[in-house]
């Protein structure tokens, strides 16, 4: 079968059976909770070994596979699912650099129930990011699945070698190979490049279009898998777009762009979403967050949530010190730091926080991921590459103490497979954006912050940028259910999906929308001792989604223009119990 034009790799096929599956590689839920799979060599490790490291990796950062979380028992499994993968870069018109593509097909696949789930990577993680949501569900229910990393993952670009990533997960010099990110040409010492942050392509903005040709590339893979029941359309194949996070942002962008009735249904969870006019980007309030949060945190009100305080139960110095920059420099009011605190607090108030949303988010404040996203992001809605970085913001590698130093062939090496897509970790750190002063990361936030609201013309470029990004309306008629944490801190509830499923409503359509009492943003941090006794996870009320849209599609049951939220309660400190979760 003709291969789609949008590919610029050849496809690579690869047979996955026996102790190398499509679900698990082969690990297993106990192999996928456990340490981390190992290479044979280090420095040197086979695109087999790197793949089963990167489901692995995909699966620990996204699901709680914690000994008290419940997967595998309350809800969820590994089953083993042979099958085959078929993989290309792809790239949509405009872009300098190519996304990757990934079709799963089981052995199983069901002829009479033909189903193709598409699911772009959740955050900015690798092409294997969704495979706890859209591979744990779709495959054993016999659907291929079909991934995109949608211009995200961690094909680093490590310029001290001048070496970054193949199709097979490898790592290859440029000119030797087609790369997954291949930048400009730099000084040795310019550090590492990632495809996100430094394509100049503002990738985001094409989520929903590298969405689509994921789609496209599944019916053509399909085709090439299953000659004798070719062709797999959309009009004989049923395609579910499904993703979270930054994913669910993804697949609701698909679904603005989708005119053909390409989508069957489409489901997002916990999504990063902002429609023209409608709720608040994500840089919008992660800068103020990364700014004004942690001297809000400091009031007695979040002295008891998790990561609210010390160890010891005092307030973190950092905090105390952000609230006495603030008010030196005019901008909090009060003489104490309770006083400080309090209004740093009444000021997020103002903006839209909720305590709720707040109370969470000093887990992300305490593992400074506002600093490290927006670091990253204002890079690539800015266009910028390694080199010239916002804020004099710059990827560097490190050793073990933290000091400047060249990777080494094995960090390198793994890079792909354990790679977030945003660094710091793995032998790379962020600099930049400090100074010298008692609150050193203040002045590159305000820089940062700066190009949300400034007059210059960097920041016209950033808000361009994101406003490049905003969702369309979808068909009329296009099932679509958004799930969100009620107490997610990361993007909170109150700027993105509440404020998109309100202006869908105004505007005729039905979603359905689940504000889960108790759930977050990160189930795999549910694993921390503390935390996730406050929460329950998303991802059961997702399967329990895509379940329902299967019913939909197959079994002629209806769609409901309405189905009331689940009444989840805390699982606590002990094991969760299904009961926990009311699911329908």
């Amino acid at each position: 079968m003709a291969c789609p034009e949008f590919l610029v790799s050849d496809v690579r096929a690869t047979e996955h059976r026996g102790l190398d599956d499509l679900l698990s590689a082969g690990l297993g839920l106990a192999g996928l909770a456990g340490a981390p799979s190992p290479f044979a060599d280090a420095a040197r490790p086979s695109p087999a070994e790197l793949r089963r490291r990167a489901i692995q990796t995909s699966w620990k950062g996204i699901a709680d596979l914690g000994p008290l979380g419940g997967y595998g028992t309350v809800y969820g499994g590994v089953p083993d699912v042979p099958g085959r993968e078929y993989q290309a870069f792809a790239r949509v018109p405009g872009a300098s650099q190519p996304h990757r593509v990934l079709l799963q097909v089981p052995d199983h696949l069901d002829p009479t129930h033909r189903c193709l789930v598409v699911a772009p990577s959740s955050g900015s993680r690798g092409v294997y990011g969704a495979i706890s949501l859209a591979g744990a569900w779709g495959l054993p229910k016999g659907c291929a699945v079909a991934y995109t990393d949608k211009g995200t993952g961690a094909g680093y670009f490590d310029y001290a070698d001048d070496s970054g990533v193949q199709l097979d997960g490898t790592r290859a010099r440029r000119g030797e190979t087609m790369l997954e990110f291949e930048p400009e040409p730099a000084a040795t010492d310019a550090g590492v490049a990632v495809k996100q942050m430094n394509s100049r392509d503002n990738p985001e903005a094409d989520w929903g279009r590298d969405v689509i040709q994921a789609a496209q590339f599944g019916l053509a893979m399909l085709d090439r898998a299953f000659p004798m029941l070719a062709p797999f359309t959309a009009q004989n194949t049923k395609i579910i777009a499904a993703g979270l996070s930054n994913g669910g942002g993804a697949v609701l962008q698909a679904a603005g762009l989708d005119d053909g009735q390409l989508f069957a249904g489409v489901v997002a969870l916990e999504p990063n979403v902002h429609a023209a006019g409608q709720g608040r980007p994500l840089y919008d309030y992660a800068t103020e967050a990364a700014i004004w949060l942690p001297c809000a945190l400091a009031t007695s009100r979040f002295a008891a949530v998790p990561f609210g305080r010390a160890p010891d139960g005092s307030i973190p110095p950092a905090r105390i010190q952000r609230c006495a920059s603030l008010h030196a420099d005019g901008r909090l009011p009060g003489a104490t730091l309770a006083a400080q605190a309090d209004a740093a607090y009444e000021r997020l108030r103002a903006q839209g926080w909720t305590d709720l949303a707040m109370a969470t988010a000093a887990s992300t404040t305490s593992f400074d991921l506002w600093r490290v996203i927006v670091a990253g992001y204002a890079s690539s809605y800015a266009r910028t590459g390694a080199a010239d970085m916002p804020c004099g913001f710059h990827y560097v590698t490190i050793d073990r103490n933290n000091q400047p130093a060249p990777a080494d062939a094995a960090t390198r090496a793994a890079w792909w497979a354990d790679g977030s897509g945003i660094p710091p970790g793995n032998g790379i750190a962020l600099r930049g954006g400090m100074d010298h002063s008692d609150d050193p990361t203040l002045a590159g936030l305000d820089g940062l912050r700066n190009l949300w609201t400034g007059d210059g013309g960097g920041a016209r470029d950033v808000r361009a940028s994101i406003a490049a990004s905003a969702v369309q309306l979808p068909r009329a008629d296009l099932p679509l259910w958004v799930l969100h944490g009620a107490g997610d801190g990361l993007l909170p509830t109150a700027f993105g999906s509440e404020p998109y499923v309100a202006w869908l409503r105004s505007d005729g359509r039905a979603p359905l929308y689940w504000r889960v009492p108790h759930a977050q943003h990160f189930d795999a941090f549910l694993a921390v001792p503390g935390f996730g006794a406050a929460h329950v996870p998303l991802m059961p009320y997702g399967y329990v989604a895509l379940e329902r849209m299967w019913a939909h599609l197959f079994e002629q049951v209806s769609w409901p223009r309405d189905l009331p939220t689940p009444q989840a309660t805390p699982r606590g400190e002990g094991m969760l119990r299904r009961e926990m979760l009311d699911l329908p």
